[in-house]
């Protein structure tokens, strides 16, 4: 991978200083700040093709975040179901240990009681 991205940054400058000599043709450009009375055809060229790539990387992280924001949400809406779920279950099997548990105490109850002699009076 990294060969790859080396190779392709070696293409993108030739590219980049083929189109600078290519292009000698001079002429004013107004910047909207300043003007510049002789500026390279190939240079301004470049520079445009720069502020573009720029630009182009700056809104890509804020709708990769977005995005990347989004999948965050899906994933702990997700994770809150299967806890809910969870604490659901637990609470049923509390509940109905619980009742077991009333059930055997009512159980030994009842066989104390008949047990103990019954008084007449």
């Amino acid at each position: 991978m990294r060969y790859i991205l080396i190779a392709l940054l070696v293409v993108i400058f030739g590219y980049s200083l083929a189109l600078v000599l290519q292009n000698p043709t001079e002429l004013p450009v107004d910047l909207l700040f300043t003007q510049v009375p002789a500026m390279r055809l190939g240079l301004l060229l470049l520079l445009t093709l720069a502020l573009g790539v720029v630009v182009g990387l700056l809104l890509a992280v804020q709708v990769f975040r977005v995005f990347q924001t989004s999948w965050e949400i899906k994933r702990l809406r997700k994770d809150i179901d299967h806890l809910r779920k969870e604490q659901i279950q637990l609470a049923q099997q509390a509940a109905a240990e619980v009742a077991a548990s009333v059930r055997h105490e009512k159980t030994v109850m009842d066989i104390h009681s008949e047990s103990q002699p019954r008084n007449p009076l």
